[in-house]
């Protein structure tokens, strides 16, 4: 299949505009339009990975992390991350990352760490803001509910576990028509008055374009009369880390092993435990750091992330336990979710998992 098939679907999951301001996702190498074969999947694009790729007859790669953060201003293979650019442009082969959108997302990074740790009633810990926005159309009452259906096929009116929820009014609107109009009701340079809904619904910002295109295709005025609000309401399902509970409470040695069982991490580095039970996990993938304060207001008894340096776990100050199992460990299972979504949807594509442990930290025992 065409390269953006398979990247237009990942986009579907974990849009690109959910991605943090520093990151860059999406496609880094290769043409949409270029028939891709077979993908390998990786945490990581290395060097190593690259090779794989060739060895295996792959032609994509589809990494977590984005091998370029930033402008390269030169090609000639003085560091890494120049040689894999070059590499895979000399063998054809395309680089697509789906990183800090993905972590966004709750079926995403950090829903993954939560299944793994059996954790329930799960939520998103620090929702996005100014990613909805609201729009309200008027529209002749006998054609309100197909434009409300219009609406509603194009994603609109999404509110948490919610869907197809809209706000509706009656009344009437007023118009006249210029003499090169061709009115739906009313006659040319007559003022008219229509029965009309005003329907409101909310949607996330990036499907803006399809669901302005199906309101115009389901409206039958000429001229639709419609507004567009931005909204800095918190999307409910989309943010930084998430929240759950644990089907028992365990002490919190038991929960540490758990962790380490679970998340195949060789150590974990925490703070001083406080004796308490733990009920209420809060995970982040990656460096999560920036999320304690919210772990703790959120009442976790355990924040599990990566990436803490030392002084940062005295912020804990005996209200969680920090538990630092390590940033490759806590995002290793990224792979495996990638792979159960194409897999999914494309069912007859080759995909495989790299076999290169891309983790740049070794421990020794």
């Amino acid at each position: 299949m065409q390269l953006h098939e398979l990247t237009s679907y990942l986009e579907s999951l974990a849009p690109l505009g959910y991605q943090e301001a520093y990151d860059n996702a999406g496609l880094l190498v290769g043409a949409p339009d270029k028939e891709v074969q077979q993908a390998l999947i990786s945490l990581d694009c290395t060097e190593e990975v690259v090779e794989e790729a060739i060895r295996l007859g792959c032609d994509l790669i589809i990494s977590h992390h984005p091998i370029v953060f930033k402008g390269l201003k030169r090609f000639n293979g003085s560091n890494y991350v120049e040689r894999v650019v070059i590499k895979a442009i000399k063998h054809d082969i395309a680089l697509y990352a789906i990183h800090t959108n993905l972590d966004n997302v709750a079926n995403g990074v950090n829903g993954k760490i939560a299944e793994r740790l059996g954790l329930k009633n799960t939520r998103v810990l620090q929702p996005k803001g100014g990613l909805l926005n609201k729009l309200v159309v008027f529209v002749p009452v006998n054609h309100a509910e197909a434009v409300r259906s219009a609406l509603f096929a194009a994603g609109a009116g999404h509110i948490g576990n919610y869907d197809q929820c809209s706000f509706n009014l009656e009344g009437y609107g007023t118009f006249r028509a210029g003499e090169d109009a061709n009115p739906f009701v009313g006659n040319p340079g007559e003022r008219h008055r229509e029965n009309e809904a005003r329907i409101e619904v909310v949607y996330p910002a990036n499907r803006e374009q399809t669901i302005i295109k199906n309101l115009l295709d389901a409206h039958p005025y000429e001229e639709v009369a419609y507004d567009v609000y931005r909204l800095q309401n918190a999307h409910p399902t989309v943010g930084s880390g998430m929240i759950g509970q644990l089907e028992e409470e365990l002490s919190e040695g038991d929960f540490l092993r758990l962790l380490k069982t679970r998340l195949s991490a060789p150590v974990i580095r925490h703070t001083a435990l406080t004796g308490k039970m733990v009920q209420r996990v809060a995970v982040c993938g990656g460096a999560g750091g920036f999320l304690l304060g919210q772990a703790i207001r959120a009442g976790a008894d355990v924040f599990v992330t990566a990436d803490y340096k030392y002084h940062e776990f005295f912020d804990a100050e005996g209200k969680t336990v920090i538990a630092d199992v390590g940033h490759f460990e806590s995002e290793q299972f990224t792979q495996q979710l990638l792979l159960e979504f194409i897999q999914k949807k494309f069912p007859t594509f080759a995909v495989r998992l790299t076999g290169i442990d891309t983790n740049p930290i070794k421990y020794y025992s």
